[in-house]
């Protein structure tokens, strides 16, 4: 066989492999859509309602917290030296 014959076989088969990989892709891309479309007509989603969002009333920073928030860093830090 001659090396143009070679090149050109080669050449056919990927073209033809890419082909084959293309039309499946399409195909997966079709079928996809068609199954999301029948399984929203057949099961569709609960619209769900958002929940009123409640304000928090504003409150400081508990003063015993504080104390013992600040004693955990100072004793973390010690530990840390």
């Amino acid at each position: 066989m001659s090396e143009h014959s070679l090149v050109t076989q080669g050449l056919e088969l990927m073209v033809f492999g890419m082909g084959v990989v293309f039309v499946f892709l399409a195909m997966l891309v079709v079928v996809t859509t068609l199954m999301s479309k029948l399984v929203n007509k057949i099961a569709p989603e609960a619209e769900l309602v958002a929940a009123p969002v409640r304000a928090k009333p504003q409150q400081g920073v508990d003063p015993q917290l504080l104390k013992v928030l600040s004693a955990a860093v100072k004793e973390h830090r010690a530990r840390q030296k």
